[in-house]
């Protein structure tokens, strides 16, 4: 049985969302997402830095969403969701997926963990405005890349398009800024998605 340790807004969403896209078994398990449980032995023994998520599939135990998503879908996926490995598709399908954590989450995660430590009323104004910056030029990549498509790959959804709705889900919450035309569109029809809804609830 695979092991999901989930709390709300985190990278959780996007194993939980994959899983339900996928029709995989799985059981979420809610981690209380206070510091003084997240640092403690229990936790930091799943994962090191004391951060949500925290997948395991038997003895099997990780502790990266986009690692989680790429090892579901090679192992359980049957060529669903990402295209044939080593062909000129699935690179782009990588660049997408690393995108969507590796540059579009970081100034999003570098924002919230901002005014964790600062709290809102005490925020750097210059340092915000850069990572809020940073988000919306990954917004317009988006945008130019989704011109005339409905997923990031063309017609078919992706899991490449999971680890950027999961970014976007959080330029929504942490931005709430209007979205340009083709982003627009294509965050409605992610949210539309039944397995998303399901991961976020």
């Amino acid at each position: 049985m695979i092991r999901i340790y989930h709390a709300p807004r985190t990278r959780s969403i996007r194993v939980i969302w994959l899983c339900e896209e996928l029709g995989l078994p799985y059981e979420r398990i809610p981690v209380d997402f206070a510091a003084s449980y997240r640092f403690s032995p229990e936790w930091m023994a799943k994962n090191p830095v004391g951060k949500v998520p925290v997948m395991e599939d038997g003895d099997l135990s990780m502790f990266e969403s986009g690692a989680m998503v790429q090892y579901l879908l090679d192992r359980y996926g049957k060529g669903r969701l990402q295209p044939q490995a080593g062909t000129a598709e699935h690179a782009i399908y990588l660049q997408w997926s690393w995108f969507g954590e590796a540059t579009y989450a970081r100034p999003l995660g570098e924002l919230v963990n901002h005014r964790r430590v600062f709290g809102k009323d005490n925020e750097i104004e210059a340092v915000v405005k850069d990572m809020k910056d940073r988000v919306w030029l990954c917004v317009q990549a988006l945008d130019v890349s989704l011109q005339g498509k409905d997923y990031l790959l063309g017609n078919d959804f992706s899991a490449a398009d999971i680890m950027n709705g999961y970014s976007l889900m959080l330029t929504d919450w942490l931005l709430a800024r209007e979205y340009p035309a083709a982003v627009g569109a294509y965050w409605q029809r992610l949210k539309s998605r039944p397995a998303y809804q399901i991961a976020v609830s």
